[in-house]
């Protein structure tokens, strides 16, 4: 089964839109097979679209953190809070229905408070210089872990509510 099956693209676009207005953050909802399902675009700060689009940065640090925190939530059935390689906060829900794992809907792109972006592994990976990633870090908003619980159950009330319809 597909999340097409269960809802048409135009209520996962709607679901993306309404992480965003409610979180701040990059929303994006992927199929089990890792694969982002719209093309809904909303940047949280400036520094991950600088991340995203360079094929190093999209493969190594988007990409890798994806593949590892949606695992988790499809082998524990439960929202999943960790850090991306960059140290921003991505957060996936899973999407199950009768037990059958269908994708993640989640959302990235801010920082729990008290951490900082990983300049180091930002520089290595797409090349921006240490003071360039520290001007596009500036505007990058923070949460405590509270929050991002929170805003893990928003989601899932969410797609619970996708899910029953």
């Amino acid at each position: 089964m597909q999340l097409t099956h269960i809802a048409p693209i135009e209520d996962w676009i709607e679901l993306e839109k309404t992480i965003s207005r409610h979180t701040g953050m990059n929303a994006a909802v992927f199929n089990a097979a890792g694969t982002r399902i719209t093309d809904f675009v909303f940047w949280a700060n400036h520094l991950c679209p600088r991340i995203k689009t360079h094929e190093k940065g999209q493969k190594y640090i988007c990409a890798v953190a994806h593949q590892n925190i949606a695992a988790q939530a499809a082998r524990s059935g439960q929202a999943v809070i960790e850090a991306c390689d960059a140290g921003m906060i991505k957060l996936v829900v899973p999407v199950m229905l009768d037990g059958e794992f269908l994708g993640v809907a989640g959302c990235c792109g801010s920082l729990e408070t008290g951490e900082t972006v990983d300049t180091f592994m930002v520089h290595k990976t797409v090349g921006l210089s240490e003071e360039q990633i520290d001007d596009l870090a500036v505007n990058i908003p923070v949460l405590s872990r509270l929050q991002a619980e929170a805003y893990a159950d928003f989601l899932e009330e969410k797609i619970q509510q996708i899910l029953s319809c």
